[in-house]
């Protein structure tokens, strides 16, 4: 499949989610107090943040939402809003070809690392990457290109002082001097709804990117408790002290939830995320 047709094709299927379901506003009392009632037997060493509200922004439930919190992998729905800005200004195609150097190579995520230096992807193919296996040696390409403070000025422009893009993956000398990348509940949500809501870039851009989320290969999070016929467009995150999720979940009534856990093993930290979505599912289906 060539890559114009590969982009028709997850656009199509966006469509088809999107006509599909209808947004409702409906308060939901007992969602909040279900999710108290679930942290309350957490142990006090386990911290969680959480946003769970409309594609409109009506909160439904949250904790510490507003506060700042290593994105790890989260930070990739920022720049791929950027790459597709770009795009729509013209400053390259998304058909366009990146010649892959040894230099771009690093792990943590990913494969493309794996591959021969000097094979070509499109642009379309890094991005998609980026999203669906967390791949760290795309998400540097594309901060190259770009450029890392262009994708800080534009979510400062679309009002988020929370989503910052403050080094490249795998950069460990970054992260010795103590520099993140960072989000939080409510603003991630709030661009996660501007995606949906075809706000950013273009509407066929928007309906890409959020093909790109519901590819997610990473189902050990929200998607491992929810139904699998239920769509869910969502970007993991991952580091040795922290574990999110933010995405949105197309049910009857469409929700965008965030989730970050900290002070528990990771397969904890993934359990208490696939928790705490079963528990929006099962109050908002």
């Amino acid at each position: 499949m060539s890559p114009e047709s590969d982009i028709q094709m997850r656009q199509l299927i966006f469509f088809v989610l999107l006509t599909s379901h209808i947004s409702v506003c409906a308060q939901h009392p007992t969602l909040e107090q279900n999710l108290t009632d679930y942290l309350a037997k957490l142990p006090s060493s386990v911290k969680v943040n959480y946003r769970v509200e409309s594609l409109e922004g009506k909160p439904y439930a949250s904790l510490g939402d507003d506060e700042r919190v290593p994105s790890a992998s989260i930070i990739k729905i920022p720049i791929l809003v950027e790459v597709m800005e770009q795009v729509k200004a013209q400053r390259f195609e998304l058909t366009d070809y990146y010649t892959l150097q040894n230099t771009d190579k690093v792990g943590g995520a990913g494969t493309i690392f794996q591959e021969r230096e000097g094979k070509a992807f499109t642009y379309e193919q890094l991005a998609h990457q980026m999203m669906v296996a967390s791949d760290n040696t795309a998400t540097n390409i594309l901060i190259r290109k770009v450029g890392r403070e262009a994708v800080n000025e534009r979510m400062k422009t679309l009002g988020f002082s929370n989503l910052q893009l403050n080094r490249v993956m795998m950069d460990t000398a970054a992260v010795a001097k103590g520099i993140e990348n960072y989000v939080n509940a409510t603003e991630i949500n709030r661009l996660l709804s501007l995606i949906y809501q075809r706000k950013v870039a273009t509407p066929a851009l928007c309906d890409l990117m959020v093909a790109f989320l519901l590819d997610n290969q990473d189902t050990s999070t929200l998607p491992s408790l929810i139904p699998r016929q239920v769509g869910i467009a969502h970007k993991t995150g991952t580091l040795t002290y922290i574990r999110g999720d933010a995405g949105i979940i197309f049910t009857k009534k469409p929700f965008v939830i965030s989730i970050f856990v900290r002070g528990a093993d990771l397969s904890r930290a993934e359990t208490i995320i696939a928790e705490i979505g079963k528990i929006g599912y099962e109050a908002l289906k």
